[in-house]
Parts: structure tokens; C-alpha cells; sequence
């Protein structure tokens, strides 16, 4: 039987050579290092795992959910803004004041043989609706005796939504009638100029502040002294139109159900509505849009 003894360590010997015993140290300590790691990871999952399942405190659940114990804090509504007061006519009587009659007599307004009415006249503050839409504020000067009916009747035409150009005193126009109609102004009294009145001051409707003349651009006059339209012809056919007054129209019922006249005759003033003439106190309304007053239908009287 032949040894081995001598082969086994040949190949020992050739380990040796070919893997060093520093190198043999080299891979124990890696390998030592790679099972160290792997046993701290191990120890990490275990701790964590261990933690989650008893000692960590429990998840609050979301306070909107419906499990939660407590309610979600909710941050207090919003005010919800008022509505907006629906615009209305919103008038204003008032007496004449001393400052405003001394404008009034300084534009020759009322003067020595004008209707005595200084303490009849009142102020009318009232809005109105604008051409452009708008609501706007304006002042019609009138005889106490017809505030109430021009407040009904204002109040209709503010509802119908009927537009109005403006509504200013006649001292805002040193009383010049022609400058009023030209700037298409609604107004009422004036104890007019000589060279611009119809009608005698005393029995004047106008200067006993019981006429209102409306939009007078859109509504003319045929001016007497020269026969023709003013303050323009361009709107006097009596045809639809923004602004104008037509028979049978808003602003046509709503002074005819109070007893006014319009002055819609022989010679036409379609801006113009008054109490009768000549001008006497008003006693409240006395006819219905089918029923005209006797005394002053069809009656061609000046509108002074």
C-alpha cells in the first residue's frame, strides 16, 4: 500500500502559498464584521417591531372622522352680509328755508305781483331713476296742498322704473326757463319772467307751485311767441321713447289718477301737467285715467 502522507502536505504547502495567512485574517474579520451587521439589523427590526406592537402611543384618529372622540374644531361662520335695502322713492318734505327763498328771490324766482306762497311752498327730496339706470337724488319745489299726491306719483314712476333726466330747483338755473328746458330738467314752481310766461302770475299753475313739466326734451312745447317746438322737435311725435310721455303711459296714469291735467291740447305742452286753471287749492284726486275733469278736458288752457 503506498503513503498519501507525502501528497497531503504538498497541497498544504500550496495553500499556504497561494492564500497567505494575512490574507486569511483579512476575510475572518470581514466576514466576522458582515455577521455583526447583520445581528444589529436584526436587533433593530425586533426592537422596532416590538415597540409599535405594545409601547408606542395609539394614532389619534382624524377629528373629522366619525371615530373621532372630539369634535373638529370649526372656525366660526362667516357674517353673511345684509342684502342691500331695496331703493325706494325714500321722499323728504321739508319747509322752505330762509337761506333757500333768498336764493330763490335773488334768481326772480317769485317777486312783487307773484301768488303770496312763501309759506305754502315745500321742498321735495325724492329720488328717481336715471337715464343712465341709476338712481339719483333730486328736489322739486311744489305747493304743501300736492306734496302728498306728488309723493304717490313720483313713488309710481320710481317703481315703473321710468327714467327722469334731473330733478333740480329753478334757482339752480337763476329761473331762466329756457335754460331749464335746454339741460332737459324736471322742475315745478316758478313765478316765471314776463317775457317767458302764458298765463297772468295770480292764476299762473306754475307760480302758484301746482305744475310739473317732465323731461322737456323729450316732451316740447309749442313756444307761443315763435311757434315752434322747445326747447327741440326732435322728439315731439308722440311716438314710444325713453323718457316720454305718451296717453295711456306710466307717467299719464299715474298724475291723471291724482286729479292732474296734462296738457296735451289744442296747443301741445307734453311735459306739462297741472291741477287745473286757474290755479286754485288742490282738494286731492278727483279723476280716474277713463274719466278726465269735466272743468279742464280738452280745455286749451296756457300752462303758465
Amino acid at each position: 500500500m503506498t503513503s498519501h502522507a507525502p501528497e497531503a502536505a504538498r497541497t498544504r504547502d500550496l495553500a499556504r502559498l497561494h492564500h497567505p495567512p494575512s490574507a486569511r485574517r483579512r476575510r475572518r474579520k470581514l466576514a466576522l464584521g458582515g455577521l455583526a451587521l447583520l445581528s444589529t439589523t436584526v436587533l433593530l427590526a425586533s426592537g422596532c417591531s416590538s415597540s409599535s406592537a405594545s409601547g408606542a402611543a395609539p394614532s389619534t384618529p382624524d377629528a373629522g372622522s366619525s371615530d373621532g372622540t372630539s369634535p373638529r374644531p370649526t372656525s366660526s361662520p362667516s357674517a353673511t352680509p345684509s342684502p342691500s335695502p331695496t331703493p325706494s322713492l325714500d321722499a323728504a318734505i321739508k319747509e322752505i328755508t330762509d337761506a333757500q327763498w333768498s336764493r330763490m328771490t335773488a334768481a326772480g324766482l317769485w317777486r312783487k305781483g307773484c301768488p303770496d306762497v312763501r309759506d305754502q311752498l315745500r321742498r321735495v327730496e325724492m329720488n328717481y331713476v336715471g337715464f343712465d339706470g341709476k338712481v339719483h337724488r333730486g328736489v322739486l319745489v311744489v305747493n304743501a296742498d300736492v306734496t302728498a299726491s306728488v309723493v304717490r306719483i313720483f313713488t309710481k314712476l320710481f317703481e315703473e322704473r321710468f327714467p327722469i333726466r334731473r330733478i333740480q330747483p329753478m334757482e339752480d338755473y337763476d329761473g331762466d326757463l329756457d335754460a331749464s328746458l335746454a339741460d332737459d330738467n324736471t322742475s315745478a314752481f316758478n313765478c316765471r319772467r314776463p317775457d317767458q310766461i302764458n298765463a297772468p302770475f295770480r292764476e299762473s299753475p306754475h307760480a302758484n307751485g301746482r305744475a310739473i313739466d317732465i323731461n322737456p326734451y323729450e316732451n316740447p312745447w309749442i313756444n307761443m311767441r315763435t311757434k315752434k317746438w322747445s326747447p327741440s322737435a326732435e322728439y315731439a311725435a308722440r311716438t314710444e321713447g325713453k323718457g316720454k310721455i305718451l296717453k295711456d303711459g306710466p307717467v299719464w296714469r299715474a298724475f291723471i289718477e291724482e286729479g292732474w291735467v296734462w296738457q296735451d291740447i289744442k296747443v301741445p305742452d307734453y311735459m306739462h301737467f297741472d291741477t287745473g286753471y286757474p290755479s286754485k287749492p288742490f282738494k286731492g284726486p278727483t279723476a280716474s285715467p277713463s274719466a278726465p275733469s269735466p272743468s279742464t278736458a280738452g280745455q286749451s288752457t296756457p300752462a303758465g
